[in-house]
């Protein structure tokens, strides 16, 4: 198989209809397919963590970050379709996801408890803000059904970085 010409070019076959202006699903695409690699991202370091975390805090850490991978997780195919339905294409691969993403990865050998949880706390932070952004563009192009998916996905994301940063707080401290 040959490497796709034009990546962000619509298949006759896939023309999804809509009453969107070209230029707008443009701008959605744009907006949603970095949130969904950076989604896959976050999913991957999340479940890295749960299956690497270690110490005192084991089981409530391990199950937190395993309760929040499948939140992540469950993001990514509500970014993708909501990408479809306006006639957009999405990622198609880990190299997709690659050139997107702007979370970083974590392949260190051993990454202290700690640490793990406030990394997750910083990287749920910038997706609240990309998502923020995205909100924006979505929203200067009248799609409220994007903008809709994204609140509830902000409000997830925020969720998440409250509890990593209670979970990362110091015993006996309230410093950030």
């Amino acid at each position: 198989m040959s490497p796709a010409k034009n990546a962000s070019k619509v298949s006759p076959d896939l023309d999804t209809p809509t009453d969107l202006p070209k230029d707008a699903v443009e701008k959605i695409s744009k907006a949603l397919n970095p949130l969904l690699a950076d989604a896959f991202a976050l999913y991957l370091k999340t479940k890295n963590f749960h299956w690497h975390i270690s110490g005192r805090h084991f089981r409530d850490y391990h199950l937190m970050l395993d309760e929040q991978s499948d939140q992540i997780f469950a993001t990514t195919d509500a970014l993708a379709e909501r990408v479809r339905k306006v006639g957009g294409t999405t990622i198609r691969s880990i190299g997709g996801i690659a050139k997107l993403q702007t979370i970083k990865d974590n392949d260190e050998a051993y990454v202290p408890p700690r640490e793990m949880l406030r990394e997750l706390m910083n990287d749920n932070k910038a997706m609240a803000a990309a998502m923020r952004k995205a909100h924006k563009v979505v929203d200067d192009v009248e799609d409220a059904a994007s903008a809709g998916l994204l609140e509830n996905f902000i409000d997830e994301t925020e969720r998440r970085t409250w509890f990593l940063f209670e979970a990362s707080r110091q015993e006996g401290g309230n410093e950030d």
